[in-house]
């Protein structure tokens, strides 16, 4: 399986490439800075698209949001999986993610073992459902 990650927090990138390996060593992980190389990376003609993507809402240069509009408006990836992982709980950024296509809204656990936990529970999640069947009421995802 092919998962992306965009977040700008080294440590948060870290702690999540750490998770990925304790729940599931044979996934290819590609972890960026900011939204701009997510999608730069995204447009190259080489690049398979990934199964699995967790966007950080606030980036620099190009955020979460405009990202997910951008995967969203292009035909080859709009069925992406998109899970939104962001510090907001704010219910604005809830309902925009989820008016702009995100499939999961996912707020930052705060310890390591929650973030595994989490982790775990959207690829699960991924792997029960077509992306077709998320709406409100299974978008936002609490432990």
């Amino acid at each position: 399986m092919n998962i992306l990650l965009a977040d700008d927090d080294e440590d948060d990138r870290a702690f999540f490439q750490e998770a990925m390996e304790d729940i599931c060593s044979n996934t290819k992980l590609f972890l960026f800075e900011d939204g701009e190389g997510l999608m730069k990376y995204l447009r190259l003609p080489t690049t398979i698209l990934p199964d699995l993507i967790f966007l950080d809402l606030n980036m620099p240069i190009k955020n979460g949001m405009q990202c997910l509009k951008e995967i969203r408006r292009n035909p080859s990836m709009d069925q992406s999986f998109i899970t939104i992982f962001s510090t907001s709980c704010s219910e604005k950024d809830i309902e925009d993610t989820f008016v702009n296509g995100a499939n999961i809204y996912l707020t930052k656990p705060n310890s390591f073992c929650k973030l595994r936990e989490s982790i775990q529970k959207v690829l699960e999640i991924k792997h029960q459902y077509p992306a077709s069947q998320f709406n409100r009421d299974n978008f936002l995802l609490r432990l």
